[in-house]
């Protein structure tokens, strides 16, 4: 993160703008899903090294800005859902894309399946990520 900081700093104009935009490892929270009921099952947890890049990431940009590349404008926090029509569709998607840096027990899968089994036909498989969204500033 440190050279793509740096390469922007070569290529951005001044004062340009810059989003950073990631989620945040940590616990999710796992649920199943309908119009009429949430069941809160479990949670989904940032294993050390999605959890050591996450740090890395800030410290990167705490860097740039206490070296005077960029400067911080406005950053929040905000709720971002993940659905799937099935704990198997659910799970082959983690599995797939989020393995390097999450892990969800056999006991949260299970209990998934049990939820959702007895769920209304609308019922999907959520996770909620939190997601951190800072604008940036490149300066002179």
């Amino acid at each position: 993160m440190v050279h793509a900081l740096h390469e922007l700093g070569r290529v951005l104009i001044a004062h340009g703008t810059v989003i950073d935009l990631r989620p945040l490892t940590g616990s999710w929270p796992m649920e199943v899903v309908s119009r009429r009921q949430r069941h809160a099952i479990g949670q989904v947890k940032g294993v050390d090294e999605g959890i050591a890049d996450d740090n890395a990431a800030n410290e990167a940009m705490k860097t740039a800005a206490a070296g005077g590349l960029l400067q911080r404008e406005q950053e929040e926090l905000f709720d971002f859902h993940y659905y799937w029509d099935s704990p198997s569709e659910a799970r082959e998607y983690i599995d797939e894309e989020w393995s390097d840096f999450v892990s969800i027990g056999a006991e949260v899968w299970e209990e998934v399946r049990r939820h959702w089994a007895v769920a209304d036909a609308d019922a999907r498989v959520s996770v909620r990520l939190k997601m951190l969204i800072t604008r940036w500033k490149k300066l002179d």
